[in-house]
């Protein structure tokens, strides 16, 4: 599939994504590719998040291709009740571990848990062996639940501007080759 044959959804996770950020970046540059906004991003609420991804995603017009970070993934995982279209592929990138009580801000843990059954579409899950918000193997095993081709993407952190990831060229290699596929 190319770019302009589909809805990129970028969905940002916990206060959006910077100017700097990997997503914006990428919005900027593929056609195609809108953010799916959010009216509270410091103090997000699930059924809130979920129903703006819900609305975005029955709202296209294309196969839908989903690209989300951090708390965006979850929002993505808990929308799909509410979906009346079908989702194409997702790139699922360093999901927090929103069933952790140590996790900061704690109503994070209000998108939680995460449903554990397979995904009714392809997905590609990248998680750091340190992300601060998800233990490796956490994230290993909801991408093994969810049937998501897992990327160890090795010491980098929670995959954000932060950890000094802007540009990302890594993963933007990774999404070329997922739409391809697609």
């Amino acid at each position: 599939m190319k770019v302009k044959d589909a809805d990129i959804l970028i969905v940002p996770g916990y206060t959006n994504s910077g100017p700097d950020h990997w997503q914006t970046r990428w919005q900027g540059r593929l056609s195609t590719a809108r953010r799916v906004e959010q009216a509270e991003w410091s103090k997000p609420v699930v059924a809130d998040w979920t129903a703006n991804v819900a609305k975005a995603v029955n709202e296209a017009v294309k196969p839908v291709v989903v690209v989300a970070h951090s708390l965006g993934v979850p929002a993505v995982i808990q929308a799909l009740p509410q979906l009346s279209n079908a989702i194409a592929g997702a790139l699922l990138v360093a999901p927090p571990d929103v069933a952790n009580p140590a996790i900061r801000p704690r109503h994070l843990m209000t998108f939680g848990p995460y449903p554990r059954g397979r995904l009714p579409f392809p997905s590609i899950m990248i998680a750091s062996r340190n992300d601060p918000f998800c233990g490796f193997e956490v994230a290993h095993n909801l991408s093994k639940a969810w049937g998501s081709l897992f990327i160890d993407a090795g010491e980098a952190g929670h995959i954000n501007t932060a950890s000094g990831h802007g540009p990302w060229p890594e993963g933007s290699m990774v999404f070329a080759q997922f739409m391809a596929q697609l």
